[in-house]
């Protein structure tokens, strides 16, 4: 795994593509039968892309406090937002955009140090030769949506040769053309992985471009686990990665005003990187290429708690084991330095469990004030508990950190129920 993953914290992920036109649900919307597929490629019509500016997305990203951001190089629709030669499905050949936006996302990105990151469906619900044959064990009975897969007695594992040629094409395309740091794999869940080709394809990815990560999506060969829309209880024990929309869409739906508040954005945020993993952030760019201004503003909210907290953030790692302390907590790369979170009002105090180190200082990051704190009971090996006692005066609206300076690196005690 590349360290810069780990170290990232946040990334900002796009879908933006032809259903940010008529503000329609991306694929889903002619998958699931909302409109008619004739209907929703007609949207290639009206795709201009005419504000697009993207330093501005990648100023944006910067101000966020963001590593690095994932662009949909093409969504299960098929329609490609490069110049791709395996296809003529793409904003290049058939929408008035008529230009490749993946090469100036991705200068615009490196031009400020972030890492660059392309999603890209695995199915393709236009591909002549995507439905061609169906998925393992699937029940003969079910006929199954045509856009997926081939009624019974009418599959072709020839034509499915030719769509996965197809894909690898592309795959190769996006590997040399831009060199991605990160390649988000979506659309695995249609076909088995020994049907993908799973090992072969990291193999071959692995080839091309050995320094590029890869997300779990990958069957069975990425990197890192992808959880969607809701912090894991129980957070992954290796690197992962939580992928939320600011509001209830991934793309740009004009109708979908539910946009979460900067402070339930700030607590899904530290619950992220707390657990160890990051926090992947979804806006929906219009047609036209901008991000609508309530999109722009809780990025800008978030970006501001961050860079007043940075320590708590930066060069962190995860935090406490459940039951230790009510809320996410990081802790610094030496491990001397506990960073607990604070959601809600305290009533009083609150309190830290089951760590043997002696607490040297306790201070609000943000304001520096000094918290007060005593340690209370306590018998043997068995530590007592921390009481920290924070004023309302020392609360910040959006969440409150207490840093910690631990007399060496963080002991933990965990009592062992006895049989």
């Amino acid at each position: 795994m590349q360290p810069w993953f780990t170290d990232g914290k946040l990334g900002i992920f796009l879908h933006w593509g032809i259903y940010s036109v008529d503000g329609v649900a991306e694929s889903w919307s002619f998958f699931n039968g909302q409109v008619p597929y004739d209907t929703y490629m007609a949207q290639l019509d009206g795709f201009e892309a005419q504000k697009w500016d993207p330093d501005a997305w990648a100023d944006l990203f910067v101000e966020a406090g963001a590593a690095y951001a994932v662009l949909t190089a093409k969504h299960h629709d098929g329609v490609a937002l490069w110049d791709t030669q395996a296809a003529d499905l793409s904003v290049v050949k058939r929408t008035p955009a008529a230009r490749d936006l993946i090469t100036p996302y991705v200068d615009a990105l490196r031009r400020r140090g972030l890492k660059v990151g392309l999603y890209y469906s695995h199915l393709d619900w236009s591909h002549p030769d995507y439905a061609t044959v169906r998925p393992d064990g699937q029940d003969p009975d079910d006929r199954g949506n045509p856009y997926s897969m081939p009624a019974v007695g009418e599959e072709s594992p020839e034509r499915w040769d030719a769509f996965l040629a197809f894909h690898r094409a592309q795959v190769r395309e996006l590997l040399g053309l831009f060199q991605p740091d990160l390649l988000w794999f979506d659309g695995e869940w249609e076909r088995s992985p020994e049907q993908w080709r799973m090992a072969e394809l990291a193999e071959f990815i692995k080839e091309l471009s050995p320094h590029t990560v890869v997300n779990g999506r990958l069957t069975g060969h990425g990197d890192y686990a992808t959880p969607e829309q809701g912090v894991p209880v129980e957070p992954p024990k290796g690197p992962w990665e939580l992928c939320l929309t600011v509001n209830d869409s991934w793309g740009y739906q004009p109708q979908d005003d539910h946009h979460k508040s900067p402070r339930q954005l700030v607590r899904v945020f530290a619950e992220s990187v707390g657990g160890g993993g990051n926090l992947l952030l979804a806006v929906g760019p219009k047609a036209d290429g901008t991000i609508p201004p309530e999109q722009a503003e809780r990025l800008e909210a978030l970006g501001e708690w961050i860079a007043g907290h940075r320590p708590a953030v930066r060069d962190t790692v995860r935090g406490l084991p459940h039951g230790h302390f009510y809320g996410p907590s990081t802790l610094s790369a030496d491990r001397r330095t506990l960073y607990l979170f604070l959601f809600d009002r305290p009533n009083e105090y609150v309190v830290l469990r089951g760590v043997r180190n002696t607490v040297r200082s306790a201070r609000v990051l943000g304001s520096g004030t000094d918290v007060r704190h005593e340690r209370v009971g306590g018998l043997g090996e068995v530590p007592g508990w921390e009481y920290l006692y924070v004023d309302d005066d020392q609360l910040d609206p959006l969440c409150t950190v207490v840093a910690l300076e631990l007399d060496g690196e963080l002991d933990l005690y965990r009592e062992h129920t006895r049989d």
